[in-house]
This record gives structure tokens, C-alpha cells and sequence, in this order.
């Protein structure tokens, strides 16, 4: 008898050991996003800490934004693998037909409705599939019904102090492992803020970048620490393109549509403006009387849009005023807008077609334990990261625009 309860202890104690051993080796994925983060800032202001990261992992030559390349869009873009027409998050701004409601980032309500948000996010997959998620902060986490949340998240707040979240993420990573994370989202305001201010050359914007060194040196150093293995990923949403306040930059939107007509529903995003319609008749008779004026924009009935955007969908306008690279839509008065311009100065903006420029173009950078090290690889689009995501969690993918193929170069099995 006592010989079979010895078998029997060292069984468990075995079986223990082994489940041990498992959890200790289940990957994680760090996924950390800096807003506006152009794809030459590495280049262009040489920070210390990105460069190191970049020397013992991969890195795309430039990470390329779902069309359009603004912030809510490509964020979801990353989480889903879907283009923005497919998840239904379509600009940071839109016009919802079916609630008759104009969805906007700063509706906080709004902002928590899973009605706006399709597609299945990472966070969400693990959750189906018993694996504990976190966000600090990311376009979606806060959605109301907690089955499709992170298990750990707060609301956004960028007053949040950003070595603080970063001690949150390393916190998450010492919780006991039936508590502990393997998928964690990490957001950055910038450089997007000073990009857009001062324009993506300037000394503000380089001081951004190197902050964001400062954090990324503070986060890796820490990470180190756990002894676990972690997979990060870094990733920027779109990146920047420099304008110069000029008279001649911007067009006005109420001088080529009549805003005082009901019957048209606008939505203005700066590099393009969705236009809505009722009528039909009306929605062609405005295309006419816009392509007549096209020089710094074109204008497209939906059905005319270029099949690479994937951006056929009810919340899109039925016709868009989409600007031109170097030229950006402006809504109210001329007159008071350069009353107040500081004419001559830099500033910049994204939102263009990736496809025609260069500059709304982001980055990605890994580096871990079953990420490839040495790869530079050519620019590819976001919705290509999920299913890199999930293979290194061991994951199920669902049906997504995204394709395993474009980075199965990278994975490394462990």
C-alpha cells in the first residue's frame, strides 16, 4: 500500500512540476502602440532605446494604416484584422444611418457601445479561448458588455501618467498565473500630439520620440525582470505628413456645399469629409456640381471608390471630398480662419490614402521569444499583425482580412 501511495505522490508531484513548467513558458504579447510614431522617426532622431529593440528583433520597413489613417479606425484595424469597412469603425468621425446618430471619439457613450464595433478583437478571442487579456487603453476596450473587454482595463484617460502604466503592465506580469495576462495592450498619445502641432520635423516632435525612447528602455528593463516569456510588439497607427499654414493649404468646405440645406448630412475629417444623402437625385446633382470644382480634392460616389480601401460600407459617406496630399478641409469661415492662422508655420496631419503618400505610414518593430531576429521586411499592411498574434498565443483565427502568410517569416516556434 505505501509503495502505491509513494507512485501516486511522485505522479502529482510530476504532473505538478510539468503544469508548472507549461505555465512558465506560455507565451506573452506585449502589444504597445505611440501614436503618430512616423516610420523614418528611428531614422530621422535616433533614439537610443528603439534602436537596440530594433537590433535584437525584426522590423518592417514601414507599417501601412487602413484607409483612412486616422487613430480609431487603425487602432481597431490592428485588434481585428479587419479594414475599417468591415469592422464598421470607418473614421474617428461618422454618421450612423440606422440609429440616426453621429459617432464621435469624444462620445464617451458612444465610444463604450458595442453596437459600433465589429469583428472580433484579440482581447476578445482570448477571452473565448480561457485566456486572461489586459488594455491600458486601446480603441475598443472599453466597450460596455464585459464578454467583449479586456478582464483588466481602464478607461482612457491620457492625463494617466505614462511610467505609471507601464509599472501597471509589469504589475499585471507578477500576478499569480491563473490571474496573469498573456495578452496586453499598451497606448501612447505620442508623438501624435506634437506631430500635429509643431509638424513631424520639429524639435518638439523629436522630444516626443525620445520620451517614448525613455519609456520603451523603462518597459523592456523591466520586462527583462520577470523572467517570462514575452513577446513585444511595437506599432504606430498611422504616421505624419507636414503642412505649411498657407491660405492656399486648406479649402473650405461652406464655400462649396451648401451647409444650410438639411438634406445633407456632412461629417468633415480634415483630409476627407463624408457627404449623406437621402435622395438620390440629390447626391448626383452635388457629385456634378463638386467635380466641377475638383483641383485640390477629388470627389467619389462610393460606388467609384478605389476597390484598395475595402470601404463600402453604410456608415461611409455616399460621396467623400477626399483632399489631396498637401492640401487639408476646413470647415466655417475663411476669413476667421486666417484671423487667427499663424501663416508660415508647421503643423501637421494624416488621414491621407497610404497609398499616396509615404509619410501617414507607421512603424513595426518585435522582438521576443518567438519572433525571428535580423529581418527587415517591406512595408505591409496592419490587419496582417492579428494572425501573428494569435499563432504566438496558440490562438484559433477566425475569418479576417488579415493573412497568416505575410508574417509567418517572422514567427520563431519555442
Amino acid at each position: 500500500m505505501w509503495i502505491m501511495k509513494r507512485i501516486i505522490w511522485f505522479l502529482s508531484f510530476l504532473l505538478v512540476g510539468l503544469t508548472v513548467s507549461a505555465q512558465q513558458t506560455k507565451p506573452y504579447v506585449i502589444l504597445v502602440s505611440f501614436d503618430g510614431f512616423r516610420f523614418d522617426y528611428v531614422k530621422n532622431f535616433n533614439p537610443p532605446n528603439f534602436k537596440n529593440f530594433i537590433s535584437k528583433g525584426s522590423q518592417a520597413e514601414a507599417l501601412v494604416p487602413s484607409f483612412p489613417s486616422k487613430t480609431f479606425p487603425n487602432h481597431y484595424s490592428i485588434v481585428t484584422g479587419l479594414n475599417p469597412g468591415h469592422h464598421g469603425l470607418v473614421d474617428n468621425s461618422f454618421y450612423d444611418r440606422t440609429r440616426n446618430e453621429f459617432y464621435g471619439m469624444r462620445k464617451k457613450n458612444l465610444v463604450e457601445d458595442p453596437y459600433y464595433y465589429g469583428g472580433i478583437p484579440l482581447w476578445e478571442l482570448a477571452k473565448r479561448n480561457g485566456m486572461k487579456s489586459a488594455s491600458f487603453f486601446w480603441v475598443g476596450s472599453e466597450m460596455s458588455d464585459e464578454s467583449r473587454r479586456p478582464d483588466y482595463y481602464f478607461p482612457f484617460d491620457d492625463s494617466v501618467n505614462p511610467e505609471s502604466r507601464v509599472d501597471q503592465v509589469i504589475n499585471w506580469l507578477k500576478l499569480p498565473e491563473n490571474e496573469r495576462p498573456h495578452l496586453i495592450t499598451l497606448y501612447f498619445s505620442f508623438p501624435d500630439h506634437e506631430g500635429h502641432n509643431f509638424g513631424p520635423n520639429a524639435e518638439q516632435t523629436r522630444q516626443a520620440v525620445l520620451r517614448a525612447d525613455t519609456l520603451l528602455g523603462k518597459l523592456m528593463n523591466e520586462v527583462k525582470v520577470t523572467r517570462l516569456p514575452v513577446n513585444v510588439i511595437l506599432v504606430s497607427d498611422h504616421g505624419m505628413y507636414e503642412l505649411t499654414t498657407l491660405e492656399d493649404t486648406y479649402f473650405f468646405i461652406d464655400e462649396i456645399i451648401d451647409r444650410n440645406d438639411t438634406s445633407i448630412k456632412l461629417v468633415n475629417g480634415g483630409t476627407q469629409t463624408h457627404l449623406y444623402f437621402d435622395d438620390q437625385r440629390k447626391r448626383d446633382s452635388v457629385y456634378v456640381h463638386l467635380k466641377k470644382q475638383e483641383r485640390k480634392f477629388k470627389v467619389w460616389k462610393k460606388e467609384e471608390f478605389p476597390p484598395r480601401w475595402n470601404y463600402q460600407n453604410d456608415r461611409v459617406g455616399d460621396l467623400m471630398v477626399v483632399a489631396e496630399p498637401g492640401y487639408y478641409i476646413r470647415e466655417g469661415s475663411r476669413e476667421r480662419f486666417l484671423k487667427s492662422a499663424n501663416l508660415g508655420s508647421k503643423h501637421g496631419v494624416h488621414g491621407y490614402d497610404p497609398e499616396a503618400t509615404s509619410d501617414v505610414r507607421g512603424i513595426f518593430y518585435a522582438q521576443g521569444p518567438n519572433i525571428k531576429s535580423g529581418l527587415a521586411i517591406a512595408p505591409f499592411q496592419n490587419i496582417h499583425i492579428y494572425p501573428l498574434i494569435t499563432k504566438i498565443l496558440g490562438l484559433p483565427l477566425p475569418t479576417i482580412d488579415g493573412k497568416e502568410e505575410v508574417l509567418n517569416k517572422l514567427y520563431r516556434n519555442k
